[in-house]
């Protein structure tokens, strides 16, 4: 059987996706992966259930009003329901609604499903299937097909599931997508089956007009992209997935390593080059929006999928690339990171100093006290793995580049405890800053959800007038770590803030016995840093 080499990618974050456990889109958020999706050029992007809620609605009505540029929106719904014919059954008067060219119906293969689920006959069932999607075709509609409880109907009872198919096909649908519902088919028995589906169903490759086959698999046995890549090896020619593999129970098959995997590993036609690029660009946004860290090991896109940590790998990638990477990060949109830690080597520095804009002499004095400060503060119980931009601070102080914003003269914060409620600092934190920018003093007051926010407030307030981009910086995470349990309440803490500008993030550390000095450390390197990225300017130092 010839393997066609164009693949059409189907995403359904925006229906599947969004039923992961934590995830909730609202319209805007639906909308702007959409066109995110367009832009990357997916050409099926499923917008969900028209009718099963006000949101999915709106959401098809917005698009009907300012379409996407390239790729086909997609509706969403089952069969009829059994005993009532589809022309008259009200579920899809919403489907039509929705304005679609193209509509998903999935149906039940498996006929477990249809005698214990549906409550119906094993012939109705294959009766619902075609009226369905007679009456869509009927109604102007191309039909996509999805075979539900695929591979464990067929394994059943293989006769039976090889119907349903045949009923949709004759009714006319265009594609006919194999569905691992239950995600706990393997890749061999994937591979097996659709072949064995060819076979069974000769016209499939015969027949010019025949439907195209495509493959929906989840990752409850973290083998979807492997389950995926398995079918098209032989000739599905759709894949349907989501973004960063969101999805319920363990999530879907994951568009971000499907991707690059079928096209710059095996030669499919996917989307363009330089629409590739924007993967990782695409898989951080999406994550953004659906509230959701993005997952720093996640392959291809994760940040830490081109990171080097050892010595020995650092000095080697910096010969030649392909001594530690599989691919070029550019391709995907990613970027080779150097990973500092107490591991590191002169390499690590300075292929870091590189990543910073910086020039180090590698004979240089100042190359090795970096690197011998680097040690004795993470001895210290410092982390410059998991803060990236405390460490190029650190360099830029190492280089005389690093100017302090301002020189604090004392804080105090205060807590009110809720006597009786089993808390010990409730909302009215409260924090008193002094400090002097341009030798002008200054004394700000600021509340806040606890002791950090109240500092980070206050500290805020008094320097925005001097730096208004630190309205623009906000804190979106804060981890402590107690270093030496052992210590009981005289124990080192570590704290880690993230921050970010509405862009980009970036990771400091500070470190104390103190948790408050520990917080503030790091809450002031965060916004010196911030302020380092809005002037953009790198440093060359011979």
């Amino acid at each position: 059987m010839d393997k066609a080499s164009k693949i059409w990618l189907y995403d359904t974050t925006l229906r599947d996706g969004a039923q992961r456990e934590g995830i909730a889109l609202s319209i805007e958020d639906k909308v702007k992966i959409a066109r995110k999706l367009d832009e990357m050029g997916i050409p099926f992007i499923e917008g969900g259930w028209p009718g099963a809620n006000p949101k999915d609605v709106q959401f098809f009505w917005r698009l009907q009003e300012e379409p996407l540029k390239n790729a086909e929106i997609v509706a969403f719904c089952s069969t009829r329901r059994p005993g009532k014919l589809a022309a008259e059954d009200p579920l899809f008067k919403a489907i039509l609604a929705a304005g679609t060219r193209w509509v998903t119906i999935f149906g039940k293969s498996w006929d477990l499903h249809v005698e214990a689920g549906l409550q119906t006959s094993l012939a109705e069932n294959l009766a619902m299937i075609r009226d369905t999607i007679a009456y869509l075709r009927s109604q102007g509609r191309r039909v996509i097909y999805d075979a539900e409880h695929w591979f464990d109907g067929y394994r059943a009872n293989p006769d039976y599931a090889l119907q349903t198919l045949r009923a949709a096909w004759e009714a006319g649908a265009e594609w006919l997508v194999f569905c691992d519902t239950n995600g706990g088919t393997l890749p061999h028995e994937i591979g097996r089956i659709v072949g064995e589906v060819y076979d069974a169903l000769p016209g499939l490759t015969q027949d010019q007009d025949a439907p195209r086959l495509g493959i929906h698999t989840h990752n409850d046995s973290e083998t979807a992209v492997a389950n995926a890549i398995a079918a098209v090896m032989e000739g599905a020619t759709m894949v349907q997935g989501t973004i960063n593999g969101y999805g319920e129970r363990c999530g879907n098959a994951n568009l971000c390593s499907i991707i690059p995997n079928l096209q710059l590993k095996l030669g499919y036609d996917c989307i363009a080059p330089e629409q590739l690029q924007q993967l990782s660009r695409t898989s951080r946004a999406i994550s953004e929006w659906a509230n959701l860290a993005p997952d720093d090991h996640a392959a291809f896109v994760g940040r830490s999928a081109f990171a080097h940590k050892g010595g020995i790998h650092v000095s080697a990638v910096a010969r030649n690339p392909l001594t530690y990477e599989h691919i070029a990060p550019e391709a995907v949109g990613n970027e080779r990171r150097i990973v500092i830690s107490d591991q590191s080597g002169l390499s690590n520095i300075l292929a870091k100093a590189r990543s910073f804009g910086m020039e180090l002499d590698p004979k240089g004095a100042t190359c090795r006290e970096i690197l011998q400060q680097l040690k004795q503060l993470e001895s210290e119980g410092y982390q410059f793995e998991a803060a990236e931009a405390s460490f190029e601070l650190l360099m830029r102080s190492a280089l005389g580049q690093r100017q302090p914003l301002f020189t604090l003269k004392g804080f105090q914060v205060h807590c009110d405890i809720l006597q009786g409620m089993g808390h010990t600092c409730g909302e009215n934190a409260i924090a008193t800053i002094k400090l002097s920018v341009n030798e002008e003093n200054l004394l700000e007051v600021a509340e806040g959800n606890g002791p950090v926010s109240a500092l980070d407030a206050a500290l805020r307030k008094a320097l925005v007038k001097f730096y208004p981009e630190i309205a623009t910086f906000h804190l979106t995470d804060y981890k402590v770590r107690i270093l030496d349990s052992t210590s009981g309440t005289d124990a080192k803490t570590r704290v880690l803030v993230e921050s970010s500008n509405g862009e980009e993030r970036w990771n400091t550390v500070g470190v104390s016995t103190n948790i408050i000095d520990a917080s503030y450390q790091a809450v002031v390197e965060g916004i010196e840093y911030g302020l380092l990225l809005k002037a953009n300017n790198p440093v060359t130092v011979a």
